[in-house]
């Protein structure tokens, strides 16, 4: 019975960050949303409801056609988004790289290179002549 009070003990610590990141988490979330529901008010009007990012109505079917266009953007933007989070910290770190800076150069020029051939397909597509 001891070994199981042991244990109890050593795991507590763990049980009691658990739950305050639980309590803030609760607190944080469902306050807003509380505060936001007793002083807010709920009253749409058209501007609300009109069209914000994707350009498309905001309540419609959801079987209608669309342009293809705006997925063409968003790749274009995974690309470069992409490009730059891997580019900058590998570039930082490769100067510590030693004997493995050649395979580390390779590895990033082949990266480069797949990235380089979607943008060329979105090139291709007419993704950048935007009517």
């Amino acid at each position: 019975m001891s070994d199981l009070t042991d244990i109890g003990r050593e795991y507590l610590p763990i049980l009691l960050f658990f739950g305050v990141a639980i309590a803030f988490a609760g607190v944080f979330a469902g306050l807003p949303i509380l505060v936001s529901n007793l002083v807010g008010t709920n009253k749409p009007y058209a501007d609300k409801l009109t069209e914000y990012e994707s350009g498309f109505p905001a309540f419609s079917s959801a079987r209608g056609q669309f342009d293809v266009r705006f997925y063409l953007v968003s790749i274009l933007f995974i690309i470069f988004d992409l490009e730059v989070a891997f580019l900058f910290p590998w570039a930082v770190s490769l100067a510590h790289m030693g004997p493995e800076l050649y395979f580390a150069w390779g590895s990033m020029m082949l990266f480069l290179g797949v990235l380089t051939v979607g943008f060329i397909y979105e090139w291709k597509k007419g993704a950048l002549d935007w009517e």
